[in-house]
């Protein structure tokens, strides 16, 4: 072709490279990746990591976070799923669903110290940015232990209570108009839940588990959706829920030394109370849970935390009556596997594909080499599920 030809084919040829630029823009910014971790435990030590023993728990964490930067420069895995073998580039949103703190069991550090660790290391830490080149948002809830800290337990803590994490993730979260303070934060009002729509997904995080109390929030929120928007559910305790949990349903109902049971949620305990409450049945209680699925099947996924490993299985139900895609992640201080061989540690990411409505989990393995902090993050375990919801 003639120098004068290409000249005056230039513009064309130009402006077909920026129609297709304009076009992978558009297809990327219709996925949402999302990095979900949970129960960062700050204020207690792992046994060893990267041969260290006796490890706090600010530094694992933060050296999670290091290895959580780098997603940017690397690549999905070939593994048919959302954004197949295409490159990351880019993290909305970094969930972490509670146990933010670990409970202030003597020599346990207090609440405020270990929210001053974590908010160095998430908040100062986090340098990825999301697809319009922003700051990665983050986006907490608060677990067991962080509930306990503020309201008591029934071992013995201290201080006796300090609630500052659970007034951090309050205020952050919820940015009401007068932030609370330690001495203003009330667990029985100050529930930390909210929702919000990405581009046609809604994603709701529950305050613990999904409760009878919650359902009551849910329900008000679900009514300002399509019942076909597909909804995604992020919180601390798994769908079965813990008896120790709940309200203790006999008097005197405060938390109090000895208590077998922990008051995190505002619905009363219905089983056996004469059972060791950690061990008892839940079925009564996730009776009324699976009723609210069963009236919301745009309810498509779960996420949680609380018993750490990656797991992505289907909740059933005790009649095993309705089928509800469930991940569970693990965690970078107590993940029951990677607790005792640190190669398991990993968290979650998450692409979900909104246009087709396709949700894909993959397992990031960010210690598999502990002498070689550098070594790339691996992938693990994936899913890929449908978020169609069929009416």
């Amino acid at each position: 072709m003639s120098l004068q030809k290409t000249l005056l084919l230039l513009p064309f040829l130009l402006g077909l490279n920026i129609c297709y630029s304009y076009a992978q823009k558009a297809e990327d910014n219709a996925i949402v990746q999302i990095v979900y971790t949970s129960d960062a435990h700050y204020g207690i030590k792992r046994s060893n990591f990267r041969g260290d023993h006796d490890v706090s728990g600010n530094l694992v964490n933060a050296a999670m976070i290091s290895k959580i930067n780098t997603l940017s420069k690397l690549y999905f895995p070939a593994d048919s799923g959302v954004k197949n073998s295409q490159p990351i580039a880019y993290i909305d949103y970094l969930i972490e669903s509670g146990d933010i703190t670990n409970r202030m069991e003597i020599p346990v550090q207090s609440s405020a110290l270990s929210w001053s660790q974590f908010k160095t290391d998430y908040m100062q830490g986090l340098k990825l940015k999301n697809q319009h080149n922003m700051p990665t948002q983050l986006l907490l809830l608060p677990g067991n232990h962080d509930i306990s800290n503020a309201i008591g337990h029934g071992k013995l803590m201290k201080p006796l209570t300090d609630p500052t994490a659970m007034v951090g993730i309050y205020n952050l979260m919820l940015k009401p108009d007068l932030p609370k303070t330690n001495a203003s934060y009330n667990y029985a009002t100050d529930k930390v839940h909210y929702s919000f729509d990405v581009k046609g997904i809604h994603l709701m995080f529950v305050n613990l588990w999904p409760d009878s109390a919650e359902r009551i929030w849910m329900q008000k929120d679900l009514q300002n959706i399509s019942a076909t928007t597909p909804v995604i559910i992020f919180t601390h305790d798994q769908p079965t829920c813990e008896a120790k949990h709940f309200t203790n349903p006999h008097s005197p109902q405060h938390v109090k030394p000895g208590s077998k049971f922990e008051n995190l949620t505002a619905e009363h305990y219905k089983g056996d109370v004469s059972d060791k409450a950690k061990d008892g049945s839940t079925d009564i209680e996730q009776l009324g849970w699976v009723t609210f699925l069963k009236q919301h099947p745009n309810i498509k996924a779960y996420f949680h935390g609380n018993s750490n490993w990656n797991e992505y299985y289907v909740y059933k139900g005790p009649e095993n009556n309705v089928n509800l895609d469930v991940f569970r992640v693990d965690s970078p201080m107590k993940g029951r596997d990677s607790a005792s061989n640190e190669t398991l540690l990993s968290f979650q990411l998450i692409a979900i594909d909104t246009q087709n409505q396709l949700l894909t989990v993959r397992e990031c393995l960010w210690n598999t080499e502990p002498l070689n902090p550098s070594k790339h993050i691996v992938f693990g375990k994936s899913k890929t599920i449908s978020l169609m919801v069929t009416e």
